[in-house]
This record gives structure tokens, C-alpha cells and sequence, in this order.
């Protein structure tokens, strides 16, 4: 797709592969390239489920730092905005997304592997939000989207201190869902994403909004999300086929639709 960034179809399951030696940074081209390639994948209706992946050796470090800091205020004022939307772009991708982590994922990185549903990580991997340390703070969803799946205390633990956790710990707060042997990464999230393929699509799409948009609302809005989301998949034909499949006991066949 980009010079950087490219989309892979096998089985259904979509590879947003990062590409850019040595550390996947994020500069604005990688990040407009990602945004683009995960508009793509939404789009498609023959894609079941999404990897992002760096490659063998790193997710990606985080952002182009030499690019940043030749920026001005009025600079980032006006890119920052662009920056967020990029991420947001992976974030809203309407189907299951794993983000399959081996070595750093820093900074930038931490932040777009927040934007998947599910995190696969290596024994041997870094993570973190060390903008601190540059007398920065996250800007691509860090302070927003971290404290939302590991809590408040312990997200501001990460971003105050800018400090790494190592896969075992990122399970233990939530951070990662599985950790397995770094030579598995790509093997485990492919097994992970490769669930949903033949599931019904439309359903798998309203709860993934339902669930992420219930999560900035009070629980009365969110309860309405709910119930608008849950009531119109009465008008879908995956819905007919699942309850009839468990009325004649058998395994439904799901089309999409």
C-alpha cells in the first residue's frame, strides 16, 4: 500500500505490517500510511479480522523523535490533530484487531497497540509510555486509552514515570491478553484473529461500537447504545440464521449480512 506500511489477505485476516528499518518509527508519513491501511481493511467486506505487526524484532519504538523536534508549537498544534486521527482510524476498524507485539513497543507504538482489541506480546518485550522523559506527554490516545483498559493509578503510573514493563507484567495489569514465546507472536495472533473468521460480521462490528462507545458515556447512554445496537441486529439475516441454527441445533453459516 505505502513505502512503510502495507496490507496482507490471507484467509480472510488482514496484516497491517509496519515496515520501516530499524524501529518501525512512527513518523507522519508511517503514520498516514497506517491510517490509510486501516481504512482499507474496514472497508473490505471480505476481511473477518485484523493483525498489526512490525515484524520479528519490534512493533514499533514510538515516534520520530529528530522529526518532532524540529517541529514548533504551531507546528504540532496543527499535526497533532492529524496525528490522533490517524490512530483513531485503527481504533474504529469495525472487526476484531490483535496487535501482535514483539521487542519495544514505546511511546507511539504503546499507543497504537491500545488501539487494538487484543494485545499478543513476546516474552522478551518493552512497554511503555516514556514521553515524560522528553518533558512531553502521550498525544496519540496514550492518556486517554491506557487508563481506560488497565485504570487510572496504574496507567498514571507508566506515563508519570515513563518506565517499561516486560511482558509479565503488561499481563498482569491488563496490558497484555497473552504472552507466549517471541518466535510465536505472529503464529499466536494469527491463531487469536483466525476465531472470529465465519462469525457474523455485522454482529462482531455492533459490539465492538457498543462496548467502546458504551466506555465514554454514562451507563444510561451507554445502556442505549446497547439496546439501539442489540435491537437493530433483529433486522439482519445473521441474526435469523444463528437463532434458527439453535433451534434446529446445528451450526449456523453466517454470510455477513
Amino acid at each position: 500500500m505505502g513505502e512503510f506500511v502495507s496490507v496482507e489477505i490471507t484467509d480472510q485476516i488482514a496484516t497491517i505490517r509496519l515496515d520501516r528499518p530499524k524501529m518501525n518509527a512512527l513518523n507522519r508519513q508511517v503514520q498516514e500510511e497506517i491510517a490509510e491501511c486501516a481504512r482499507i481493511v474496514d472497508a473490505d467486506p471480505l476481511i473477518a479480522a485484523v493483525i498489526l505487526y512490525g515484524g520479528e524484532r519490534v512493533f514499533a519504538a514510538g515516534a520520530d523523535i529528530k522529526e518532532m523536534a524540529a517541529m514548533s508549537y504551531v507546528d504540532m498544534a496543527a499535526h497533532s490533530r492529524t496525528l490522533q486521527e490517524c490512530f483513531t482510524a485503527v481504533a474504529e476498524i469495525g472487526k476484531p484487531v490483535v496487535a501482535a507485539i514483539t521487542g519495544y513497543a514505546l511511546g507511539g507504538g504503546c499507543e497504537l497497540a491500545l488501539c487494538a482489541d487484543f494485545r499478543v506480546v513476546g516474552e522478551s518485550a518493552k512497554l511503555g509510555q516514556p514521553e515524560i522523559s522528553l518533558g512531553l506527554i502521550p498525544g496519540a490516545g496514550g492518556t486517554q486509552r491506557l487508563p481506560r483498559l488497565i485504570g487510572p493509578a496504574r496507567a498514571k503510573d507508566l506515563i508519570f514515570t515513563g518506565r517499561h514493563v516486560d511482558a509479565a507484567e503488561a499481563l498482569a495489569i491488563g496490558l497484555a491478553d497473552r504472552v507466549v514465546p517471541d518466535d510465536e507472536v505472529y503464529t499466536a495472533a494469527l491463531e487469536l484473529a483466525s476465531t472470529f473468521v465465519g462469525g457474523p460480521a455485522v454482529s462482531l462490528r455492533a459490539a465492538k461500537q457498543a462496548v467502546d462507545r458504551g466506555l465514554e458515556v454514562d451507563l444510561d447512554t451507554g445502556l442505549e447504545i446497547e439496546r439501539l445496537q442489540f435491537s437493530a441486529l433483529f433486522a439482519t439475516e445473521d441474526a435469523k440464521e444463528g437463532m434458527g441454527a439453535f433451534a434446529e441445533k446445528r451450526r449456523p453459516k453466517f454470510t455477513g449480512r
